[in-house]
């Protein structure tokens, strides 16, 4: 080949040179680029990651895989297993996060690793230098983390939210979010929300202010904050955005200042009506004969506005509470069968509640659990409850008032462990638990970092059979379809699966699945431990995963009086076991 020729041929060849060039840049970015805010929003329907705490933005916990299902769950077998390691076991109640070939999972005491979602092998690890002081209400826990571009965004008991490389543990960024000399802590995980990484706090037995907090994913500068404690100002992009709610509206005096309402669980979405559902905590203190009102926002359930920062509605499910019953617990957007845009939540207070997502208009309510004593029922028509006469005496200067008993307990009829929506069955399987409480309120006064109570309590169980029962309820009707009964209670949360399939832990070491029609159970295999995490489910090389974490611990050993007795001997532990099908049985799955 002469000169001239060998010319044309490369001229020939640079068009395609430049097009592999661009092509494999394009790929290089996508790939810098890291998780989107398009593959959050379809993280509940995709099935080779799982990139939110919850399945999805909506904590839905349903995915609609099906290669483990009711007629080959007998099969599972652990595919590995990964040690938490050291001294720092207490409770493990995370949730793994799946992307890229990576499993990012949270430990007690603020640690997180890296893992190799296929094989388990420890990529990273970091440990939150956590400084003394720290005042966590109910174990030194972490509930998850957050996926964003390329960062992992966690919380710590300080207060503090973490970004780290994904890739590599670094940290990029660290923020604080509030004062833990104060009593703030965190523990949930957070939620991103169109670029937006959402978080609330913790500490509401220590009068701090709850509040609802959105900042720049990629940075951590704060776009938003949104109080829930009526009387304290809100902020959008640095200025004032208004009080929530009206001051000494519902609050008497200076109460509000130190008035509780944490948002320690976070928050759920609704990308339909551009909302956040957000639920608060018990008011502070305890001793309600100190702030006579309602109390807003606390133990209730608010709508904010993903953009603006600013309460679209709230529905206040325990009115000036008296029994810690909170109201963090989960909101979870569902569609009833007519097309209602609907919500559910089952309460710390015992009720089943059924709302108009977009208005907070209240559809339904109806009990979960055996024994309610604090109210006979809920008014539809005002969304009130029927309050019955059970509230502990006032103290006023004495050292105790007079004592009641209580069901359910403080510690709910359902606690943090979120329950699922399963979008084949259309029930909830709810994790509940039959116990209830002596409660007396004490004199209290406000000091900064001092636990801001004015209540003591010793918790029992109501039957000698069983504490928890997972239920399956049905929205539409609030009737319990089914129920499978456990001797200790659930602390654990739920995932339900289109393979007809519910996973939970139970206290006793079990990881259990249960038919999703008929709660049977199907399968269960012992990991050692308790079991207080949260399960998740992904699909990778044409094989369907599913992941737990095992170690107990949480608040039931540490204020579960009577009940803590009873289940003293469980062992402590950290362990994230991932299971899948047996060779054999793929074999045959893929055969038909």
């Amino acid at each position: 080949m002469n000169e001239s020729t060998r010319g044309m041929a490369f001229s020939r060849r640079v068009p395609a040179l430049i097009a592999g060039l661009a092509m494999t840049l394009a790929t290089a970015a996508a790939s810098a680029a890291g998780v989107t805010d398009k593959m959050i929003s379809s993280d509940a329907t995709t099935t080779d990651d799982v990139l939110t705490v919850g399945l999805g933005q909506s904590g839905q916990r349903f995915s609609p895989l099906k290669t483990i299902n009711s007629d080959n769950i007998g099969d599972l077998v652990p595919a590995w297993t990964f040690s938490f390691g050291g001294e720092k076991q207490r409770g493990q109640e995370t949730q793994a996060l799946v992307h890229d070939g990576k499993m990012f999972i949270t430990g007690s005491y603020s640690r997180i690793w890296a893992l190799d979602a296929k094989t388990g092998k420890r990529l990273w690890g970091y440990e939150h230098r956590l400084p003394d002081g720290i005042m966590p209400c109910c174990d030194v826990v972490n509930r998850g983390a957050a996926l964003y571009d390329n960062l992992v965004i966690f919380g710590t008991l300080d207060a503090r939210l973490v970004a780290l490389n994904a890739d590599t543990g670094k940290v990029v960024w660290n923020e604080q979010l509030g004062d833990y000399k104060a009593g703030y802590s965190y523990t949930a995980a957070p939620l991103i929300v169109k670029g937006k990484v959402i978080t609330g706090v913790s500490g509401g037995e220590f009068g701090i202010v709850g509040r609802v907090d959105a900042r720049d994913a990629k940075t951590g500068k704060l776009i938003w904050s949104r109080p829930t404690v009526e009387g304290h100002m809100g902020t959008l992009n640095g200025k004032d955005n208004g009080i929530s709610g009206k001051l000494n509206a519902s609050w008497p005096g200076d109460m509000w200042k130190y008035g509780g309402a944490a948002t320690w669980l976070g928050c759920t979405y609704g990308a339909d009506v551009n909302l956040l559902y957000c639920g608060t905590g018990n008011p502070a203190p305890w001793n309600a004969h100190l702030r006579p009102g309602d109390n807003l926002y606390s133990s209730s359930t608010v709508a904010i506005d993903a953009d603006k920062g600013v309460i679209k509605w709230s529905y206040q499910s325990t009115p000036n509470d008296h029994w810690d019953f909170d109201g963090v617990n989960e909101f979870i957007p569902f569609d009833m069968k007519d097309g209602t845009k609907a919500g559910a939540k089952a309460d710390r207070n015992g009720f089943f509640y059924v709302l108009d997502r977009t208005n907070g208009k209240l559809l339904n309510a109806s009990p979960f659990v055996s024994k309610v004593t604090w109210a006979t029922g809920i008014d539809l028509k005002t969304g009130r409850p029927n309050e019955a006469k059970n509230r502990p005496g006032d103290p006023a200067a004495t050292e105790k008032g007079e004592s009641v008993f209580a069901a359910p307990s403080f510690l709910g009829g359902k606690n943090w462990m979120p329950m699922a929506y399963s979008q084949d069955t259309g029930y909830f399987y709810v994790p509940s638990n039959e116990w209830g409480m002596d409660i007396w309120n004490e004199p209290i006064t406000y000091k900064k970092g001092a636990a801001y109570m004015g209540a003591g309590f010793n918790i029992k169980p109501l039957y000698d059979d069983y504490i928890g029962a997972l239920r399956a309820m049905d929205p539409a009707t609030g009737k319990v379809v089914w129920e499978y009964k456990n001797e200790a209670p659930l602390w654990g949360g739920v995932m339900t699966t289109a393979g007809n399939l519910v996973f939970l832990g139970t206290p006793d070491g079990y990881f259990k699945a249960l038919d999703a029609k008929t709660g049977a159970l199907l399968w269960k295999f012992q990991t050692g431990s308790g079991v207080v995490g949260q399960p998740a489910t992904w699909e990778q090389d044409g094989e369907q995963y599913v992941a737990i974490a095992s170690g107990w611990g949480g608040a039931v050993p540490l204020w579960g009086g009577d009940v803590a007795k009873k289940i003293k001997d469980i062992s402590q532990g950290g362990m994230m076991w991932v299971f899948k099908l047996h060779k054999s049985t793929k074999s045959s799955v893929a055969a038909k």
